[in-house]
């Protein structure tokens, strides 16, 4: 009987706990949207966003296929609302309307800042088209050839997934991948887009024959478009040859010393680094690829720091102001809470001398991301250019396995 009573007891006071708990927790409104940045060629780039409201703060998930994107510094005033997306020096300028916002989408780009139309519709779904009965399944690995506006052509991989109407997938390149796109089958036609705060790409095309695409669109930003046509290659592997880069001549060193993002000098050559295995990043906080390459190389790090690996970054910005370039880097640093040195170049991306004034010992720089492996003994053992990120599915499981086993043989290096 005393055990009942004690059991009961217990019963009771992790109930009004719970409950004390649950009353005092705030609710939370959540909401769906529909986004949509619009071009003048009606090219628009969609995308979705949950919106959760709770005690009067705003967050946003910005959703691409299985990308989940949080977005938690929004202001509001009054019926305005400043969206700071995470990085990229990015933001939405929004004001509300009556089926969700209205506003526009602003970003610093080299030579100043862009700005582009966009619409946001409480709404659940993405594509919402009258759809016909299936004719083909797009599913598998195509070879891609585009073709820019000058005529010149290069050559792509994509990885597609079709699930009945609804289609997902992404580009591959030698210097990187186009990440998370997600759209739609209908009839003889497929369409996908993906925004990631930086990048807005519209992708459409023909289905011609279950193993032909063609008619294909690619438009990006607010008037870039290109051509593209894809035929079934199960067995295609890229091309990474032109991304390429090399030590120049004899050279097996690197010889650099840049400021970290609290001003210190950091050098390769420093005490830190010495009999240790170094992955050296080659990055941009404004390069989609070099965030997804800058979230592998964080956890990797704080898991095996221990074993001898030390990891640096080199950011070439978008200026080669300090102030400007620290902030946005900062922003990389906190979201994917990086622990290794990230320096500043003062060097921007788009100067065609970036190698030659960074690493003058090396080639040059074609890919961002791209990596410099170095050994115990200080020299440059190999180089990698691009990065395959987790849209790209089984690829990024190879990268992984790749560069584990790389930097494990240099660990094991007597």
């Amino acid at each position: 009987m005393k055990y009942q009573k004690t059991v009961i007891y217990i019963f009771l006071l992790l109930f009004c706990a719970t409950s004390q708990l649950n009353a005092q927790s705030p609710p939370v409104t959540k909401i769906s949207y529909r986004a949509e940045i619009m071009r003048a060629d009606n090219y628009n780039i969609v995308f979705n966003i949950v919106e959760s409201i709770s005690s009067g703060k705003i967050s946003w998930i910005i959703r691409n296929s299985s990308d989940e994107m949080l977005v938690n510094n929004i202001k509001m005033k009054s019926d305005s609302l400043i969206v700071e997306l995470p990085f990229f020096d990015a933001s939405l300028l929004l004001k509300k309307s009556k089926l969700g916002y209205l506003g526009e989408w602003k970003k610093r780009i080299p030579t100043g800042e862009q700005y582009m139309p966009i619409i946001i519709e409480r709404r659940k779904d993405r594509l919402l088209l009258n759809l016909d009965p299936l004719k083909s399944n797009v599913s598998g690995r195509w070879r891609v050839s585009f073709i820019n506006p000058r005529g010149q052509k290069s050559e792509a991989m994509a990885e597609l997934k079709q699930v009945g109407h609804k289609l997902t997938g992404t580009f591959l390149t030698p210097t990187g991948d186009y990440r998370f796109l997600e759209g739609i089958v209908k009839g003889d036609s497929l369409m996908m887009t993906t925004f990631d705060g930086t990048h807005a790409y519209f992708f459409s095309a023909r289905i011609s024959s279950t193993k032909t695409l063609d008619r294909g669109l690619f438009a990006s930003g607010p008037t870039y478009l290109e051509t593209w046509t894809a035929t079934r290659d199960a067995n295609m592997v890229l091309d990474e040859t032109e991304a390429a880069f090399q030590l120049k001549g004899t050279e097996n060193r690197l010889n650099f010393r840049f400021p970290d993002l609290d001003s210190n000098m950091v050098g390769i050559n420093d005490a830190m680094f010495k009999n240790k295995v170094v992955v050296i990043q080659i990055m941009g906080s404004w390069c989609p690829n070099c965030m997804d390459e800058t979230s592998f190389l964080s956890q990797y790090y704080k898991t095996n720091k221990q074993k001898g690996v030390e990891v640096v970054g080199l950011a070439f910005e978008y200026s080669t102001d300090f102030a400007k370039s620290k902030k946005s880097l900062n922003r990389v640093k906190e979201r994917f809470n990086v622990n290794y040195p990230m320096l500043i170049t003062g060097v921007t991306s788009s100067d065609s001398l970036r190698t030659e004034k960074a690493l003058p010992q090396m080639t040059s720089i074609i890919a961002f991301p791209s990596m410099i492996f170095i050994g115990k003994d200080g020299t440059v053992r190999k180089t990698h250019a691009g990065y395959s990120g987790p849209a790209t599915g089984i690829h990024y499981e190879e990268f992984k396995k790749e560069f584990d086993d790389y930097v494990n043989v240099l660990l094991n290096e007597k």
